[in-house]
């Protein structure tokens, strides 16, 4: 196609998606689950106009997953104003920590015993599947602010951490594969792939996201500087966050996460003998200069600003990618032979791992149960699935982690995108007042 047709394409769609949302709203699916469908038709076994082939581009999929996830991370940073010493974090920790470690054990059984594979490659993809997506959980996320639902703010929380969480297990299963250097007695694991990465990257992200808040809304209110532009404080935050981690062999996934977190925590500092706007004497409102050097607002504004357009890039970031897992979908063989294994991901795995998070948290039934099914895959196992390519797997290898991965990707759009309204309308009767 020229560039002339592919503009006139991705207009149509853009389009066709903006005139139809509303209706689709009133339909039990998701727009992921629509996304998947127009990639599946866009891909090489129907049109032939995508043709994501994963061992072709692993390079650029990768790199397009990992924006994709960069974005979404920060998206859900950003939402999240709960303080890190809150005990309401104790659950989502629980699930990114302890809960994905027994998600990854329990593949790694399966996958030796039952799929046959080697240690390094069930470990491999007990690592690439583990985490739970937060581009695919934008419906279940929780609320802005301080006050939000328990079950949006554990799966956004858990999603926004676990994708980090993942990195130390992906490196061990390259590492039994001889991919990777672990170094003497797996030294180099331990103290770099795992402690230094994760440890690091929330230090990273902390210090950054406070520090850029803090002295964005000094300039504002004291110098009347750095007004507008928020597009580039947000992008601007995003790469700083993750080229700094990465240079230093931390997880940029978790500095990108907490330095989102750290943004949206900068406070107001009022000024000594001022008060707040008051209300607006026109239906305009006060103007966006006013709102951001005024010390009782400053802060807000900026978080605001960085929030929209972040948002609306989220949006952009999982079209572009669940198009590409459609389009993806028709190089992934069938898992003909292994077809218990993705319900058996879904349905037995992901509820089992959430029960030692779950132990002492004296949640309701409900509560429990929706924390247990909505463990949705997807551009974070894609991401991990590329990595992993990337850094050198054999083809029949790479062929049935393809095949597993896309597929199970696959099947949790459709089985959460189809359960999500629903279950979400029964949760909000039992929960509601």
């Amino acid at each position: 196609m020229s560039f002339a047709e592919w503009a006139l394409f991705a207009g149509v769609l853009l389009l066709l998606l903006q005139l139809s949302g509303t209706r689709l709203t009133r339909l039990p699916i998701t727009s992921a689950m629509l996304y998947l469908v127009v990639g599946w038709c866009l891909g090489p076994r129907v049109t032939g106009v995508l043709v994501p082939d994963p061992v072709r581009y692993t390079a650029q999929l990768e790199i397009a997953s990992e924006v994709a996830l960069l974005i979404s991370l920060f998206a859900v940073g950003l939402q999240l104003g709960v303080p890190l010493r809150d005990r309401r974090w104790r659950l989502p920790m629980r699930l990114a920590f302890v809960s994905m470690t027994a998600m990854v054990a329990m593949t790694t059984v399966v996958g030796v015993v039952l799929l046959k594979l080697p240690l390094g490659a069930a470990i491999l993809l007990g690592g690439i599947l583990a985490p739970t997506d937060p581009v695919l959980a934008s419906g279940l996320q929780a609320e802005s602010g301080q006050s939000p639902g328990l079950l949006g703010f554990s799966l956004s929380g858990e999603g926004g951490l676990n994708d980090g969480a993942a990195f130390p297990f992906v490196m061990l299963g390259l590492g039994l594969l001889g991919a990777h250097e672990c170094g003497p007695a797996w030294v180099r694991w331990w103290a770099v792939d795992l402690l230094w990465s994760m440890l690091a990257g929330i230090a990273v992200g902390a210090a950054l996201g406070t520090a850029m808040g803090r002295l964005v809304t000094y300039l504002r209110v004291h110098h009347h500087e750095a007004l507008g532009l928020d597009v580039f404080l947000g992008l601007g935050m995003i790469g700083t966050a993750f080229g700094l981690a990465q240079l230093l062999h931390a997880s940029g996934f978790l500095a990108v996460f907490v330095g989102g977190l750290a943004l949206q925590r900068v406070r107001e500092r009022p000024a000594m003998g001022t008060l707040p706007l008051g209300a607006p004497g026109g239906a305009t409102g006060h103007s966006y200069e006013s709102r951001s050097t005024h010390s009782h607002h400053a802060s807000m504004t900026m978080r605001d600003s960085v929030q929209l357009f972040n948002g609306q890039l989220e949006k952009l970031a999982e079209l572009t990618l669940v198009l590409l897992i459609g389009a993806m979908l028709g190089y992934a063989q069938a898992p003909t032979g292994s077809w218990w294994f993705i319900p058996m991901v879904l349905l037995v795995l992901r509820p089992l791992s959430t029960l030692p998070a779950l132990v002492g948290e004296r949640l309701a039934r409900g509560q429990a149960g929706m924390t247990a099914w909505f463990g949705i895959r997807g551009v974070g196992s894609v991401y991990y699935l590329m990595f992993a390519m990337h850094h050198g797997l054999s083809p029949r290898l790479a062929t049935t982690l393809v095949s597993l991965t896309l597929w199970t990707v696959a099947a949790s759009i459709v089985a959460h995108g189809l359960t999500a309204r629903p279950l979400l309308r029964l949760y909000s009767r039992g929960t509601g007042p």
